[in-house]
């Protein structure tokens, strides 16, 4: 059974940084694309960021571009968020989710998301 399990999450200053991780528990993550989401209150989810099954192509939203960098160690089935010079509109719970093409269609696992909060 596949689990994704997002951890780093925390309270951190604006202009500080965090490095989420997204970790897979019973399944390998080196053959699956993973993106980065996150829900603010009173907000919708949007995507902030994903990275191919290799690594070699990743994508931003445009506000975190430049900020945060996505990577991947499919050695530690992990999949990592560094995000740097955070601002106060970061916060929100940060999700990871994987896509899994099954012959039925496409089915999507979500972590349980990690708290972050960026404030003075």
């Amino acid at each position: 059974q596949l689990q994704l399990v997002e951890s780093g999450g925390g309270l951190v200053q604006p202009g500080g940084s965090l490095r989420l991780s997204c970790a897979t528990s019973g399944f390998s993550l080196g053959y699956y694309g993973v993106g980065w989401f996150r829900q603010a209150p009173g907000k919708e989810r949007e995507a902030v960021s994903c990275i191919s099954s290799s690594g070699g192509n990743t994508n931003y939203a445009d506000s975190v571009k430049g900020r945060f960098t996505i990577s991947r160690d499919n050695t530690k089935n992990t999949v990592y968020l560094q995000m740097n010079n955070l601002k106060p509109e970061d916060t929100a719970v940060y999700f990871c989710k994987l896509r899994s093409f099954a012959p039925s269609g496409p089915y999507d696992y979500w972590g349980q998301g990690t708290q972050v909060t960026v404030s003075s």
